[in-house]
């Protein structure tokens, strides 16, 4: 009796929300999945670009009923045991506070072959957004990426005002993921951390649905952070990004204007090929508050 080959699985980067952003690589394996493990924040418009696989939702919402790490481990085994192609589709990077690693260790015990294939982050996508960068030349050499998401399924952080997000991020630039409802304790850390390269005066810039037609931005200092300034600007249903730094300084304060966008994935038949990487991508509509 011939014993069936395992499946092979793909960590894909679904890119920061705007459908378009995939690489054409992460387009071209959906359009060959047999089954797709995607995430909350995908887009339900990239799921048509594998309108022949199997779509099964195993997304993790902050504060919300999620599925567990280990389940989807073991969904991702058993489906390789099952077809040929087996996408995992994590929003963003998947090596960014994506726990890749926890499942390319339950596939590798397994024997099952992985792949990862990276994504962009919504840090540099938010870089992009407001056409700032990260770093600047005698103001910012290094940036810190930060998450204060934990718990087993990262529906919990610490009410204490006293305790540290991390232990001290130093880093010129910092850009903290799911930090949305810890704005006023991370401000607040920051500017009261001795020896901080941060003060009351420290450019703060949030967005929010980084990339899509929901994006919003929200320019202000540490200090106005601390006093909660941001708390009512907030919409809890779109993932949000803070940034931090001197290199913000220069974000000019005007309303982004809201252009319109060219429709490069059309709904019921998208196809994407080589010709991608030469054509001329528009980003999505933007406000701004």
């Amino acid at each position: 009796m011939k014993i069936r080959s395992l499946g092979k699985v793909y960590l894909v980067g679904a890119g920061p929300g705007a459908v378009d952003l995939i690489t054409v690589r992460g387009a071209k394996l959906l359009e060959q999945a047999d089954i797709v493990f995607h995430d909350a924040l995908v887009d339900p418009a990239m799921l048509e670009l594998c309108p022949q696989a199997i779509k099964e939702s195993v997304g993790k919402r902050c504060g919300k009923l999620s599925s567990a790490q280990h389940f989807i481990n073991k969904r991702l085994i058993d489906a390789a045991k099952k077809y040929h192609t087996i996408i995992r589709l994590k929003g963003g990077d998947p090596m960014m506070f994506g726990r890749a690693d926890e499942e390319i260790q339950a596939l590798k015990n397994h024997r099952i072959e992985v792949e990862v294939v990276p994504g962009i982050t919504a840090a540099l996508a938010g870089a992009a957004a407001i056409q700032q960068s990260l770093t600047l030349r005698g103001v910012s050499r290094s940036v810190a990426f930060i998450t204060l998401a934990q718990g087993a399924e990262n529906t919990s952080s610490s009410t204490d005002e006293n305790s540290q997000p991390l232990a001290s991020p130093n880093a010129d630039t910092l850009v903290y993921y799911m930090g949305r409802k810890d704005t006023k304790k991370i401000a607040k850390q920051l500017i009261s951390k001795y020896n901080s390269n941060h003060s009351r005066d420290t450019p703060i810039h949030i967005l929010e649905a980084v990339s899509t037609k929901n994006e919003r931005h929200w320019s202000s200092t540490l200090g106005e952070l601390a006093e909660g300034k941001a708390d009512g600007w907030f919409d809890r249903a779109s993932p949000a990004l803070i940034m931090i730094g001197k290199a913000l300084t220069e974000i000019q304060q005007i309303p982004i204007q809201i252009t319109k966008t060219s429709n490069l994935l059309e709904s019921s038949s998208t196809k994407i090929n080589d010709s991608l990487q030469d054509s001329l991508i528009l980003t999505n509509c933007r406000r701004s508050a």
